[in-house]
């Protein structure tokens, strides 16, 4: 006499993966719950989760934002960039050969701020161009010094864009200084503009969130005795880039929050615009003065 089976549920299928179908898995996701092979587990804080998830919970997190609302960034590296940048053009200019009639090295000839050429020959490019030439050694360490010391900081709270900016548009605004109020045979180089705009703008922003500014301050002083006092030094791209870098700091400190970005585009876009018309009365100025005579000059 045979006994009879028993009966009872059928079995259960056995999970398999919700990205790989052909694969049997008993892991599911801690968040949306979907089984999980090996190849799709990543591990969370809980047990693991799928692609899917972790990506959407990366989508969820919120940027971390310093004081003055730009992302935060770990490290200064438009500061280095421009450090690097400096010091590589100093080298270049460096190994060009050098005019016996001017005493220039070529490179220092075509892009140094020259405001003949400017006028006369529309080389508006010298405008930025000349911030980033050096005339000598102790002139490009002591301007790298002041932005190795002011740069990292001041990068940091405003963020890598914001900070861009305010170094080349402050730059642009000495430039333009030294380009209205220097006697147009001059030349002109050196990153001093752009320098004092960080330092304008770091003591907007200093004075705006209530930060000691005495660690910097030698460094602040010791630059504006230097560019008074020493003759060769072009006081008036100092002050420009001053200037400047004060307004830019204001508009990067002080905008509404609810509208900062709108606020601070529209500013910049103002700063740069003022600096275009200033540039061409200037440039209206020479050319009707000397075109006549130094029609013929091609270079300093």
């Amino acid at each position: 006499m045979s006994t009879p089976e028993p009966t009872g549920p059928a079995d259960t299928p056995v999970p398999v993966c919700y990205r790989h179908p052909g694969r049997e898995t008993y892991i599911r996701c801690t968040r949306c719950e979907r089984p999980i092979c090996p190849d799709c587990m990543i591990s969370a804080s809980v047990g693991f989760q799928c692609p899917e998830c972790v990506a959407e919970g990366r989508a969820e997190v919120r940027p971390v934002v310093t004081r003055l609302g730009a992302r935060a960034v770990a490290r200064p590296y438009v500061t280095f960039t421009l450090i690097a940048l400096n010091v590589a053009v100093y080298a270049l200019t460096l190994a060009a050969p050098t005019d016996p009639s001017t005493g220039l090295d070529t490179a220092t000839a075509d892009y140094s701020l020259w405001p003949f050429g400017v006028a006369l020959y529309d080389q508006y490019y010298r405008l930025l161009t000349a911030m980033f030439l050096h005339g000598s050694l102790t002139h490009i360490a002591f301007n790298m010094l002041a932005l190795w010391i002011i740069g990292p900081q001041l990068e940091l709270l405003l963020g890598h864009v914001r900070y861009g900016v305010l170094y080349l548009v402050a730059g642009l605004g000495g430039s333009v200084a030294s380009f209205w109020f220097s006697p147009p045979n001059i030349v002109g180089v050196g990153a001093s503009g752009a320098i004092f705009g960080l330092m304008g703008a770091a003591v907007v922003v200093a004075r705006k969130l209530d930060l000691d500014l005495r660690p910097f301050l030698w460094i602040i002083v010791l630059n504006v005795v230097i560019g008074f006092v020493l003759p060769s030094i072009d006081w008036r791209a100092h002050l420009g880039g001053l200037v400047t870098g004060a307004v830019l700091g204001g508009l990067f400190a002080y905008a509404p929050a609810r509208i900062r970005v709108p606020v601070q585009v529209a500013g910049v876009a103002l700063v740069l615009a003022l600096l275009v018309v200033a540039t061409l009365q200037r440039d209206a100025a020479i050319t009707a003065q000397f075109a006549g005579i130094l029609g013929g000059v091609t270079g300093p």
